[in-house]
């Protein structure tokens, strides 16, 4: 039984309508008023759904300002920064409390908004007031748009990582560095549009969810994508910091490995775009697989006596077993998506 205050009593008007009052928090949280439009429609034979007409409009919030002080650092503001877009706010503006925003403050906003906010545009830049405007549309890119974009990026940094390995390319590896910044700004924005999901229902069908809690799943599937990012970045970083070649037959198990976890996070990901909980089952199950890649690894070591090298590898080999261990993760969320698929009700 419906709670009683939810229970509206139907009426006749006219010749041929009926009329149902809508409940007044309902329409005050879709921010409608009196003379505003909804979109009535027939879900099945007994129910109907109603929205507001221009119900995506209503999804982003529109001003926040926040004051910095002079004893702000880059972390401190560039936390601020994300938090505030991750709230979907469609305005930012940062003030000082006092005096007024230092030039190494307004460098570290104009890097937080280049590098990490996509979409995200300075529209006003003094020693008084930074604004930021959040120009992107909801539609222009979906969350499977820039999910997709993100992991072919992530992957495209391991392979560049592994090559600058191979050929000890110090400017490419230093590059696979830059492009984290890439990878974290579709990060970002895809948890900002997750955000905004499960605070609107409509929104939430917008954007291709059944329902909210798998928001949270795709939220873990995003982050260990940017975790595959991060590790690239660690395999590159080894280039960078020394200069003596690992030996070939070694690199070529490496890169056998390597392209063993990309091949499993592929599946996984197919599965999750799927919905496939069969593939997804099959993919956890392949990813335990690593353990024969990083055998050979090894087994290319030996006979080495410099320790450098040794510890080079090992570490090499803890990245891209990490990135496989990765994949199971997503394959689990797959399944926990879809796992009343597989179940039978009486």
């Amino acid at each position: 039984m419906a709670e009683k205050d939810n229970i509206r009593k139907i009426q006749f008007t006219g010749k041929s309508s009926y009329i149902v009052s809508l409940p007044k928090e309902w329409v005050r949280d879709q921010g409608i008023k009196q003379g505003d439009q909804v979109i009535v429609s027939r879900q099945g034979s007994s129910m109907l759904e109603i929205k507001p007409v221009n119900f995506g409009k209503s999804a982003t919030q529109e001003t926040a300002t926040f004051l910095i002080s002079s004893k702000d650092d880059k972390d401190t503001i560039t936390r601020k920064l994300i938090a505030l877009y991750f709230l979907h706010y469609k305005t930012i503006n940062i003030k000082p409390k006092s005096g007024m925003i230092s030039p190494k403050q307004r460098v570290t906003i104009r890097n937080a908004v280049k590098k990490m906010l996509m979409g995200a545009e300075i529209t006003a830049d003094s020693t008084n007031e930074i604004t930021i405007q959040v120009l992107i549309n909801l539609v222009e890119l979906s969350i499977d748009g820039a999910f997709k974009r993100m992991l072919h990026l992530s992957k495209s940094m391991q392979n560049d990582a592994l090559l600058a390995l191979k050929e000890n390319n110090k400017e490419l590896a230093q590059e696979v560095i830059n492009s984290d910044d890439d990878v974290d700004r579709f990060s970002f924005y895809i948890i900002r549009q997750l955000t905004i999901a499960i605070e609107n229902a409509h929104m939430l069908e917008e954007m291709g969810f059944s329902k909210a809690r798998d928001c949270l799943g795709y939220r873990i599937v995003v982050k260990n994508i940017e975790r595959l990012a991060d590790h690239a970045v660690a395999l590159s970083q080894d280039v960078l910091d020394y200069d003596s070649l690992v030996p070939e037959k070694v690199i070529d198990k490496i890169q056998e490995m390597s392209d063993f976890t990309l091949d499993v996070i592929d599946n996984t990901c197919l599965a999750l775009f799927k919905n496939d909980y069969n593939e997804a089952e099959e993919s956890i199950a392949k990813s335990h697989d690593i353990s024969k890649y990083e055998k050979r690894v090894f087994d290319s070591l030996k006979g080495s006596k410099n320790e450098k090298i040794s510890f080079r590898v090992r570490r090499m080999v803890e990245n891209i077993r990490r990135i496989s261990e990765y994949a199971s993760d997503i394959g689990e969320v797959v399944l926990n998506m879809n796992i009343e698929k597989m179940v039978h009700r009486n």
